[in-house]
């Protein structure tokens, strides 16, 4: 008899614990801070509709990391796609959002075709959709059939994590959801994804090969750098912030990717460190990316637009939510002892470790994702030095900027959770990664018992016995000292001689906004550099009030979208193409109609008796 009802419902093993938590600590401050976000922007049905949907959101998400039966997970899986479409759609008033929001269905129902034809093929081999079923089904299951259910979970999957090229739809729905629930967005749904490639390729489908790894890695790295590089042309502050998911994704598929590399290996004690790793910016990017996400929304709060051109100087104004902004942006830009920089230290020793343990081209392939990895760190510096100096810093650009107020005590209240998780997850490494040991070694089926991952709960290192090792409360001591000591140095010597004037002006009696530094400026040397790959181009026009006297000069700045231009456009055009080719056997005739019928009756009887 066919076993289509689940064995058991629910699974609650360190890995579905780990993702709850995950939800837990970024929907929670969410909650909270759309209290004070939803007010005055939307009347109270919709402020009802939007908690509503909310609740439905999150115990959507807890379903599909808890559940034990694939037609159970599809359809919280489906649940939590369309209620995150609703909030895409929400604000209806705005055709950029009902744009965002076709595109994001699209993309996850493609994704979640994918998933379905990988979940029919280990039906076929395990009689029953429940997991440990199908666990035991692939135990036994033929290695090219193990190759084909991957490649359709890395394509299911990836559409939702937002893996280049299959990000497209990632900029534009996240920038146009509620700021709230484009932190939960971020934070935890796309991470389903990452959930979905531990859970089920490497829990129950097993690596096969360690290509699926390499593959993983590589496709890791062109989304780390090609996130970023989009992140540093981009002045929408959401959008900004929405590229920078799909390159945290990147790093946080380095871990997965190389977690997947080494079991394949045999190498148990680098598999678990390298997912450690993977995990550890998992929790870490659902903090800061949070935290950043609510700190945008506060700005477009406070100033009605999300254009850095047209900030500046909120510093004053909005001082609580600059601290925050400022520690999140620390957070990502991976600076010591914040968490970020503990997580991409720990996949950069996870590359270092397995150069060591592997000969020829593979190594060098490491030392190259390493490489590429400190680089993703060094872009992401320099895009929120951008973000927040010109946001924050200098002076206002736009009468939005200049009337701006700190936002509602709940907003403040749900960034202050996030940003003391930030640097709770920096101070507490070596504890954290001992409860992340578990995770690891659960999900990889590896026992971890003889595996030390810290020399104490203040200091760890990535390999016991060895000299490399981070103290992260160490380093906190450090700079806490060298800062006192700087402030008693200035207080003691300098402050008397201190003189203060006017900054130089290069001789030109007053400035204003207009001469300082832009988002645009900013980011030119890096559209020069990577020109290759964002092909600018530039519009500009002159007005004349006659031929020798010009009236207004007009520059506009563009990138050309690359995936969207090569890939999806001549996709779509072939696609809307074979539908007007499509439309001719559409005649109206009920007879053919019905002919139609009976040859897809009798091709289902003959794939049926074949099968």
């Amino acid at each position: 008899m066919l076993d289509l009802l689940p064995k058991q419902l629910f699974i609650f093993d360190p890995l579905s614990l780990f993702f709850l938590f995950v939800i837990f600590i970024v929907s929670l401050p969410s909650a909270i801070y759309s209290l004070g976000y939803l007010k005055g922007e939307y009347s109270s049905a919709k402020i009802i509709l939007s908690w509503f949907l909310l609740a439905v959101f999150v115990l959507s998400m807890a379903a599909v990391v808890t559940v034990g039966n694939v037609l159970i997970f599809l359809v919280a899986w489906e649940i939590m796609s369309l209620v995150s479409y609703f909030f895409v759609v929400f604000d209806t008033t705005h055709e950029k959002s009902i744009q965002a929001g076709t595109i994001y269905i699209i993309m996850t129902h493609i994704g979640t075709a994918f998933l379905i034809a990988a979940f029919m093929i280990m039906y076929k081999y395990a009689h029953s959709f429940d997991f440990f079923a199908i666990k035991n089904a692939c135990l036994t299951m033929p290695a090219p059939t193990k190759d084909i259910i991957f490649l359709l979970f890395l394509v299911g999957f990836g559409t939702k994590a937002g893996i280049v090229p299959l990000h497209i739809w990632l900029p534009y729905a996240h920038p146009q959801a509620p700021s709230h629930i484009s932190c939960i967005m971020s934070g935890v749904m796309i991470k389903t994804a990452i959930y979905g490639i531990i859970r089920f390729v490497i829990f129950l489908l097993g690596v096969n090969s360690s290509w699926w790894g390499v593959l993983i890695l590589i496709l890791a790295v062109i989304t780390c750098l090609v996130g970023v590089i989009y992140a540093l042309m981009e002045h929408d502050l959401k959008k900004l912030l929405a590229y920078h998911s799909v390159e945290n994704i990147g790093i946080i598929l380095l871990g997965v990717g190389l977690a997947m590399f080494f079991a394949s290996l045999n190498l148990p004690y680098l598999a678990v460190f390298s997912l450690i790793a993977g995990l550890y910016h998992l929790i870490n990017h659902a903090i800061f990316k949070g935290l950043l996400f609510l700190c945008a929304g506060s700005v477009y709060k406070a100033t009605g637009t999300r254009d850095i051109e047209k900030l500046g100087g909120l510093i004053k104004t909005m001082p609580h939510t600059a601290a925050y902004f400022l520690l999140g942006a620390m957070a990502i830009s991976a600076l010591p002892p914040l968490n970020g920089f503990v997580s991409e230290w720990l996949t950069l020793q996870a590359f270092f470790l397995g150069a060591l343990n592997v000969m020829g081209g593979i190594k060098l392939f490491l030392g190259i994702c390493a490489a590429m990895l400190v680089l993703t760190s060094g872009l992401a510096a320099a895009c929120f030095v951008k973000a927040f100096g010109i946001t924050f810093l200098a002076q206002p650009r736009s009468h939005y900027a200049q009337e701006a107020k700190e936002v509602a005590l709940s907003m403040r209240a749900g960034m202050f959770f996030l940003a003391l998780f930030a640097v709770i997850f920096g101070l507490a490494a070596a504890l954290i990664i001992k409860l992340l040991a578990k995770v690891s070694g659960s999900a990889l089926g590896i026992d971890i018992s003889n595996m030390g991952f810290s020399l104490n709960n203040f200091t760890l290192s990535p390999q016991a016995g060895k000299s490399i090792y981070l103290s992260t409360p160490l380093l906190a001591l450090w700079l806490i000292i060298l800062g006192t000591a700087g402030f008693v140095f200035y207080m003691l010597l300098g402050r008397k001689k201190a003189v203060i004037y006017k900054t130089w002006d290069c001789g030109y009696y007053k400035l204003d906004s207009r001469n300082e530094y832009t988002a645009t400026a900013f980011s030119k040397p890096f559209r020069i550099a990577f020109s290759f790959f964002l092909l600018p181009y530039r519009k500009t026009q002159k007005i004349r009030e006659s031929f020798y006297h010009v009236k207004s000069f007009s520059y506009d700045t563009h990138t050309t979208p690359v995936f969207r231009k090569y890939i999806y456009e001549p996709l779509l055009a072939v696609i809307i193409k074979s539908a007007k080719s499509m439309r001719r056997i559409q005649p109206g005739s009920i007879h053919l109609y019905l002919a139609y019928i009976f040859s897809a009756l009798l091709l289902l009887i003959i794939f049926m008796h074949k099968f």
